[in-house]
C-alpha cells in the first residue's frame, strides 16, 4: 500500500525558513513523481513543486520559484521541500502526493494537468508578518 506522511510544518515569521519532509512507503521513488500541494482556507488547492524520477527534474509554481527547492533522498524514499524567505501568503496546509513519471512538459502542466493521488494528511505552515 502506497502511503505518504508529511512533517516539518510550523509557525514562523516572514523571511524565515522551513523544511518539509514527505516520507513514502510501499513504493520505490522511481515509480512516481512526487508533488507538493498546498491549500489555504477559502482557496483552491494549488501545486507548489514536483520532482520527476525520470531525470530528477524539478518544477515549480511561479509564486515560489527561487524561494522553494524540492529534492529527494532516494535511500530514505523521502522528498523534501526547502522553503526560504517565507511570506504570509505561503500560509497553508501543505501535503504531498504521487503522480505519473513524466518528462517534456512545463511546470504549469506538471502541476495542473497531471493526476496526483495517495495524499498524506498534510502539515500546517503558518507565516506571520
Amino acid at each position: 500500500e502506497v502511503q505518504l506522511a508529511e512533517s516539518g510544518g510550523g509557525i514562523v515569521q516572514a523571511g524565515e525558513s522551513l523544511t518539509l519532509a514527505c516520507a513514502g512507503s510501499g513504493f520505490d521513488y522511481d515509480e512516481y513523481a512526487i508533488a507538493w500541494f498546498r491549500q489555504a482556507p477559502g482557496k483552491e488547492r494549488e501545486g507548489v513543486a514536483v520532482i520527476s524520477p525520470h531525470d530528477d527534474g524539478t518544477y515549480y509554481n511561479d509564486a515560489v520559484l527561487g524561494r522553494f527547492t524540492i529534492s529527494v533522498d532516494k535511500a530514505k524514499n523521502t522528498v523534501f521541500l526547502q522553503m526560504n524567505n517565507l511570506k504570509p501568503e505561503d500560509t497553508a496546509l501543505y501535503y504531498c502526493g504521487t503522480g505519473p513519471p513524466f518528462s517534456g512538459i512545463t511546470s504549469k502542466q506538471a502541476l495542473t494537468m497531471l493526476q496526483y493521488a495517495n495524499w498524506g494528511r498534510g502539515t500546517q505552515v503558518t507565516v506571520s508578518s
